[in-house]
């Protein structure tokens, strides 16, 4: 793997290189944390999908602890979106847990089901589907309204939310990826949600699928540099903050648009850092 930099500091005595090593670590950071708070605000997309390969590729951090990171910033920068899709009821909360209890019992169940097979032939599915749904949302916009959306039955809408939770989390964890993005593809194309709700519903979730995972990726693997999850957790928030209250006061077209567009980009941007990998 090809580094642009490695990062250190302990042991270096060079006041100038430490100078020039934290203000690189500022700059990837401040971006790697807008894409990611970008993503999550406009379309509950996982930090994950922006932070890991940033930081791997500009910084050198070891990619099992730059997904820790990554999680840990989408912890607070989903809560923080999903407060504020729900201040404005955009948020579906017991359909939401629904899907969530499917989400996390079956990224266990799909996580040992990979273990069985040869790696990763399916790296890069979350990237190409970023992308994909970012054209989708610009071509065909999501225009359900929220009384289409009380048109399915409570009774309905709990069993569609299980089932897809089912299908997400085991995909999640047979692939590792994607969770956040094949939520907001579930919930708008097939649960026919409105966009916005769709959105704050899978913020919701994320969450505390993203806690669980922070957790247990620092149990077993190395302590993250603090500097760097300071700066990703802190810039994560800040752009997820301004992406979702941006994201309430906006028509749907307006969203449809600007989610189709940050998809957009972002999958470029990964599909670009992934190359230098």
């Amino acid at each position: 793997m090809i580094y642009t930099i490695i990062y250190k500091r302990a042991g270096n005595k060079n006041k100038g290189m430490i100078k020039t090593n934290f203000l690189i670590t500022l700059l990837v950071t401040f971006f790697a944390g807008m894409g990611a708070g970008l993503g999550t605000g406009f379309a509950g997309l996982s930090a994950a999908a922006v932070i890991t390969p940033m930081l791997t590729t500009f910084l050198g951090v070891e990619p099992y602890t730059a997904v820790g990171i990554a999680l840990s910033s989408d912890v607070l920068a989903s809560a923080v979106s999903a407060y504020t899709y729900g201040k404005n009821k955009n948020l579906d909360i017991k359909n939401g847990l629904i899907m969530m209890v499917g989400v996390l019992v079956f990224t266990v169940v799909g996580s040992f089901a990979a273990s069985f097979l040869p790696s990763a032939t399916m790296g890069n599915f979350s990237v190409f589907m970023t992308l994909l749904l970012g054209i989708k949302f610009i071509v065909k916009p999501v225009m359900t309204t929220k009384e289409a959306m009380q048109g399915v039955s409570p009774a309905k809408r709990a069993v569609q939310s299980l089932i897809f939770g089912v299908i997400i989390g085991f995909i999640c964890g047979f692939v590792g990826a994607g969770g956040g993005m094949m939520m907001l593809l579930a919930l708008t194309t097939v649960l026919g949600y409105e966009l916005k709700t769709a959105v704050g519903t899978s913020v919701f979730i994320m969450a505390f699928t993203a806690l669980t995972g922070a957790v247990s990726h620092f149990a077993i693997g190395d302590k993250p540099d603090l500097l760097i999850l300071g700066l990703c957790v802190v810039f994560t928030l800040l752009w997820a903050r301004i992406a979702a209250v941006f994201a309430n006061k906006a028509s749907a077209k307006t969203l449809n648009r600007a989610t189709g567009i940050v998809l957009v980009i972002l999958g470029v941007l990964v599909i670009g850092f992934s190359m230098f990998r």
